[in-house]
């Protein structure tokens, strides 16, 4: 069982940047995704990455926007966020799961641990 621990939230105005940190203990897993999911909503997809190969993936709504990265050193997954938007504003939760292929990462279903999520709020 992978341990997750989420970080780097906070409150930003519309244009701002943020960069999220998600920190892995224990086994490694094949892929690691970023959800989002705000009050009344289901949680929404953002971005995934493979661990070993690097391969990324991401929701077309922060195409172009958000970055999803990581440091295998520092056991460490980030997503860099800029051009920020009031409907970005939701509890940020980092995912694992088995398998590298992120193609088929979309679904929360794929994934088997969770953190414990980082409000991110965007003012305007």
């Amino acid at each position: 069982q992978v341990q997750l621990v989420e970080s780097g939230g906070g409150l930003v105005q519309t244009g701002g940047s943020l960069r999220l940190s998600c920190v892995a203990s224990g086994r490694t897993f094949g892929t690691y995704g970023w959800f989002r999911q705000a009050p009344g909503k289901e949680r929404e997809f953002v971005s995934a990455i493979s661990w070993t190969t690097g391969n990324t993936l991401y929701a077309d709504s922060v195409k172009g926007r958000f970055s999803i990265s990581r440091d295998n050193a520092k056991n460490t997954v980030y997503l860099q966020m800029n051009s920020l938007k009031p409907e970005d504003t939701a509890v940020y939760l980092c995912a694992a799961g088995p398998g590298g292929v992120v193609t088929f990462k979309r679904s929360p279903s794929k994934y088997d641990s969770w953190g414990q999520g980082t409000q991110v709020t965007v003012s305007s």
